[in-house]
């Protein structure tokens, strides 16, 4: 515990513990983790199983009936369902359930008498542990009851990610190639729109202003097409699918940095203007070089918030048909 500066301990203010609450608390974290944890490692012991696949399983991953050919990766597929679908995790969401059930009504009940702050927050934090145990065994009932096999197939099936390795590598270096371009062009068009958008002239402000609205109102996987047929057909510009993609991030994000970097100069104090406007600068100049300097400190948070948006938002490329080489990684 640390000392205060005159070497005495501060006081406890969170009050002591007692045997009621504290095995409450533990009870509720044993339920939630029968749940979650005790499915994990059914997961694992089923998947380290080496038995012959079953009846049900053949079944439902047969491929050629005639030969009795499986899919692949159907002994991965197989041991997943069956652990779900097991007498063992029925006998673990059975368990959780009741043991959450029981820290409900005793956390609940108790924490209200608890002579001290510790021993309420423990109280009220293993009643809180059992209603997530509860609601986690009924997510994983329900999702027993549905098409497991069909699930499992097209999302857990690792099997055919087999000699992927270098597709995967070249898909994230192709979603960063359009992540950085998209950010770094939609910077410098956000930055001019931003000193555009802030002028008092009407005449310079309405074109920024219908530009940052259109791309902010407009969704980005119609932008895409939009303008990659814009540029091919209606200007006769033909550039590779991977560029232009890349021109459309950047003058999407641009429009949301405009509004970043517009924030980020509005939050400059008014006098560090008439500061530099009493030197003798221009309004460009001032804003070149006492302004924008100061509100780029300020905006690089939201500016890496928009960059994470813009990793996410890359996947939305596949709508124009890339080549293999040009594939990101969705």
């Amino acid at each position: 515990m640390p000392k205060s500066r005159d070497g005495a301990a501060p006081p406890d203010t969170r009050g002591g513990t007692a045997p009621l609450p504290l095995v409450t608390f533990c009870a509720g974290a044993l339920a939630l983790g029968l749940v979650l944890v005790g499915t994990l490692i059914l997961q694992g012991v089923y998947a380290s199983r080496d038995d012959p696949i079953s009846a049900l399983c053949a079944e439902e991953l047969v491929v050629d009936r005639e030969t009795g050919r499986l899919s692949a990766g159907a002994r991965g597929v197989c041991n997943i369902v069956e652990a779900f679908l097991s007498g063992t995790q029925t006998e673990l969401l059975v368990a959780g359930s009741v043991l959450g059930a029981i820290t409900i009504v005793v956390g609940f009940s108790i924490y209200r008498r608890m002579p001290s702050k510790r021993m309420r927050e423990q109280a009220i934090a293993g009643a809180v542990l059992g209603v997530h145990a509860i609601t986690a065994a009924v997510v994983i009932e329900w999702f027993r009851s549905g098409n497991l096999f069909t699930f499992a197939r097209n999302f857990f099936n690792f099997a055919v990610l087999d000699g992927a390795f270098d597709g995967f590598v070249r898909g994230a270096v192709n979603t960063l190639q359009l992540a950085f371009s998209g950010e770094v062009g939609g910077i410098v068009i956000g930055l001019i729109l931003s000193v555009l958008v802030l002028s008092d002239r009407r005449v310079v402000r309405a074109p920024a202003s219908i530009y940052i609205n259109f791309f902010r109102g407009t969704p980005l996987i119609w932008q895409l097409p939009f303008f990659f047929f814009l540029l091919t057909l209606g200007f006769g510009i033909h550039l590779p699918t991977f560029q232009a993609a890349a021109i459309v991030f950047a003058l999407n994000t641009g429009a949301y940095a405009a509004e970043v970097f517009r924030a980020g100069i509005q939050s400059i104090e008014k006098g560090q203007m008439e500061a530099a406007r009493s030197l003798g600068m221009t309004y460009m100049q001032a804003m070149r070089f006492a302004i924008v300097p100061q509100a780029v400190r300020r905006v690089i948070p939201p500016l890496m918030n928009e960059f994470v948006i813009l990793i996410k938002d890359t996947s939305l490329v596949i709508v124009l048909g890339l080549t293999a080489e040009q594939l990101e990684i969705y």
